[in-house]
């Protein structure tokens, strides 16, 4: 059955990105044949991005925010306003194949179903940047790096999160997930913090190798960013993922896991960057208990008892035994 959909793309400076790749949205929206609306939600660029939209997009819905805010509450802002079943998150730097939306509507035909995300292929197609991830823990850290797709055809395959530069989302289940975490912002960890409350809700994040998407990996950030900036903000947020979904044994050691493991090792090598990540990230300690327990208060509403250990073994049982290619 085919569905609605809102798409809200994030864009900060992406004029260029827009013009080179909102097409291939719109043209598979259209062949989707589907009611759709385009949310674009501009982070207060310096370039002229807002006039371009409004000039070349007047249907686009476009919301502009008044300063700089960061990805999760730029997303944020259009979430808010979706209308249609389905909210498709996506980043300007991303280019869809023409047929990207026809394999993803049966995930929809199950009501536990969160999302759904596709390939993401390097911008030259000669490589698989992003796919189906699989779910370990690291000593205190939470990992999803190791990545997989299925060889069964028409294969159900589960993903540990899915990237917010192509997440196909239930609507209703968005909103009642208060969209991403604004702990988060600017950047990082806020679409695996996402899927990972999904997750432990009870419902499920797939993947679907056959939707095909291109993408210019970090084009915004690499251009408008300084990179010890995104090193700093990078492991702050990873500290409070950390800090949010680690539980027992591996949560009571996580902040000896931090000083020695993190800050230490790397103050050795040089990289006096950590110690702003780790200061950051102290400040947020009230927030971190409040989305501790918005957390704790959705999983009692569903009555879900749903663990980090569970969200791993149900990944592994999926494809244990079965015809997979690991990347």
């Amino acid at each position: 059955m085919k569905r609605s959909i809102s798409v809200i793309i994030p864009n900060y400076n992406g004029r260029n990105l827009l013009e080179l790749y909102l097409p291939s949205v719109i043209n598979a929206l259209v062949l989707a044949d589907i009611p759709y609306e385009l949310i674009i939600v501009d982070d207060c660029s310096k370039d002229d991005s807002v006039s371009f939209i409004k000039a070349v997009y007047p249907e686009v819905i476009l919301i502009a925010n008044s300063k700089n805010s960061g990805f999760s509450y730029t997303c944020n802002q259009g979430i808010k306003i979706a209308k249609m079943e389905l909210t498709f998150l996506l980043n300007s730097d991303v280019q869809l194949s023409p047929d990207y939306f026809n394999a993803q509507w049966k995930y929809f035909d199950h009501s536990d179903t969160f999302g759904v995300m596709g390939r993401i292929m390097s911008k030259d197609g000669q490589r698989i940047e992003d796919a189906a991830r699989i779910l370990f823990y690291k000593g205190c850290r939470i990992k999803a790096n190791q990545f997989y797709y299925s060889q069964e055809e028409d294969a159900l395959s589960y993903t540990a999160y899915l990237s917010g530069a192509n997440a196909l989302v239930s609507t209703k289940k968005l909103k009642e997930l208060e969209g991403f975490d604004e702990i988060f912002s600017p950047f990082t960890s806020e679409d695996s913090d996402l899927c990972t409350r999904a997750w432990l809700v009870g419902w499920k994040c797939y993947y679907e190798h056959s939707s095909v998407c291109y993408h210019q990996v970090s084009g915004s950030i690499r251009r408008n960013i300084k990179p010890n900036f995104v090193k700093t903000i990078y492991f702050r947020n990873r500290f409070i993922f950390h800090r949010i979904h680690l539980t027992g044994f591996r949560a009571a050691v996580l902040p000896v896991y931090i000083l020695l493991a993190e800050l230490f090792t790397k103050l050795l090598t040089g990289k006096i960057w950590i110690l702003d990540s780790f200061s950051e990230y102290k400040k947020t300690e009230a927030d971190i208990r409040i989305s501790v327990e918005k957390l704790n208060a959705l999983k009692i509403r569903h009555s879900s008892t749903m663990s980090i250990e569970d969200i791993i073994q149900k990944i592994n049982n999926s494809i244990d035994g079965k015809p997979i290619i690991r990347l």
